[in-house]
């Protein structure tokens, strides 16, 4: 039998993070309501107006698919139904570093090439399917409301869209037990808090001031180089700082060109081309060079990562948390935000099952801890590039040195490439590339602490071979 904990728990916010707060609500609350501006059923498998970075390649990590998988059982088997290519991570989808390419291992983790709003799509028809859920769209989120002594956040203020219905109502409060902020990077809580005579939380900021393009292509290409493969992945470093996504979909193949510290991949044809022949993997120029393009490219920049300290502040109003790109924005190129999301919504889901109302203080801080690796991973990794903006500590400057040569060691090592695969995956800790016998393997090849054989003991002289196990 289900204990609930509630009767009405209210999401604001109808993105990946809303909808995977939903899910796990639904386990707790009789009813769950979804609030977002956007026409969500109508959007069917289209980009959304309010997100408009969907349009570029969005990678679902390994930590992220197991789950959705535990959440929405048969989730990939519904996606490879629609067509969308699935692969493993470590032989289809193939990352270069430096111009070189990670060695190819087999790695049992799935690499899935579908874009971001046939993801959302196939959460949302899941959410919507479940008893008590209702997404509240085309509605407009005004603000919060609080009891009178502004300890508890009681509801919240709406008001239909510009028509909707007809014209646009007045405001309207939603009531609810409990109601999760996941609105994103465009998320209010820190305005709202103020207003309710609370701090705001403290923030890290690291300023990359990203620019990513991309443009869609016909199948099939004139030249292809991925064939049965998914994707290629350039990765832009401090010594190639231009990076790129080249991937196989469904129903196309779709280009996503990154620059870093004001350098705009540009949307005009001519120029986008362009920048694809400065990539250090020729192929993906001479793949998309006379390809037919499928539309228009479109261009979004992320000025910088974000996170807000909310487990830091000493006050929080009882009956709210926030969840998703409210809590912390990642910069995209590493792929972390919808699986941090998602590890977020069984971070709510283990509160939810201790049998009352999550405490924001306790939330808050299982949150963080969550939240550390991926955000010092990324916020890492950008403040390698001189003139990133950030705070720099001797464990970064020591770290980026050491991911340098996991990286290279990587080309050559299918051991290494697995292993750095899997963190970067959000499957193993950062700490997993310490392990004492990969950095043998890092700083001294794959034979270092090997015992010499000696002529006679059965092994072969001839060479060596890694075996992945």
């Amino acid at each position: 039998m289900v204990t609930r904990t509630g009767d009405h728990a209210v999401v604001l916010g109808g993105s990946i993070g809303g909808l995977l707060a939903a899910r796990v609500l639904s386990e707790s609350y009789h009813r769950v309501t979804v609030i977002d501006r956007d026409d969500l059923t109508g959007s069917g498998m289209s980009p959304r107006p309010a997100v408009s970075w969907s349009i570029h390649i969005h990678a679902l990590l390994e930590r992220g698919r197991r789950i959705l998988e535990e959440l929405f059982p048969g989730f990939v088997d519904d996606l490879l139904a629609l067509g969308v290519p699935v692969g493993d991570y470590g032989t289809t989808c193939h990352y270069y570093f430096n111009g070189r390419m990670l060695a190819e291992t087999e790695t049992g983790m799935a690499c899935v090439g579908a874009n971001r709003p046939v993801l959302e799509h196939g959460i949302r028809t899941r959410v919507a399917a479940l008893p008590g859920v209702v997404l509240r769209e085309r509605t407009d989120i005004v603000g919060l409301v609080a009891s009178a002594d502004r300890g508890r956040i009681t509801g919240v203020r709406v008001q239909p869209r510009a028509g909707v219905d007809g014209a646009p109502g007045g405001e309207e409060i939603v009531e609810a037990d409990l109601i999760v902020d996941a609105t994103g990077r465009a998320s209010r809580t820190p305005r709202w808090l103020e207003e309710f005579g609370y701090e705001r939380a403290p923030e890290e900021k690291v300023h990359m001031d990203l620019t990513y393009t991309t443009m869609d292509f016909v199948g099939p290409l004139p030249h292809d180089p991925l064939g049965d493969d998914i994707a290629l992945v350039p990765t832009a470093t401090p010594d190639r700082p231009r990076g790129a996504i080249f991937a196989r979909l469904s129903d196309r193949y779709a280009l996503t060109l990154t620059g870093i510290r004001g350098d705009r991949p540009p949307t005009d044809p001519e120029g986008f081309l362009a920048y694809t022949r400065t990539l250090p993997i020729p192929d993906i120029y001479e793949a998309v060079r006379d390809a037919e393009q499928r539309g228009p490219a479109g261009s979004f920049r992320f000025p910088a990562s974000v996170r807000h300290r909310y487990e830091r502040l000493r006050r929080f109003p009882a009956g709210y948390l926030v969840v998703g790109d409210a809590a912390c924005t990642f910069n995209p190129v590493y792929a972390q935000g919808m699986t941090v999301a998602a590890m977020g919504a069984i971070v709510l889901r283990e509160h939810l099952r201790r049998g009352a109302e999550p405490r924001a203080e306790a939330f808050f801080r299982d949150l963080a801890k969550v939240t550390d690796a991926p955000w010092n991973m990324s916020a890492a990794a950008d403040l390698g590039y001189p003139g990133v903006r950030g705070r720099r500590t001797l464990a970064t400057r020591m770290g980026n040195l050491y991911v340098r040569k996991v990286q290279a060691a990587a080309a050559n090592d299918a051991v290494v490439a697995r292993s750095f695969i899997r963190a970067i995956s959000l499957v193993d800790p950062p700490q997993a590339l310490m392990k004492p016998s990969l950095m043998r393997r890092v700083f001294f090849g794959p034979g270092a602490g090997r015992p010499v054989e000696t002529p006679g003991s059965g092994a072969s002289s001839s060479g060596s071979s890694t075996t992945v196990g």
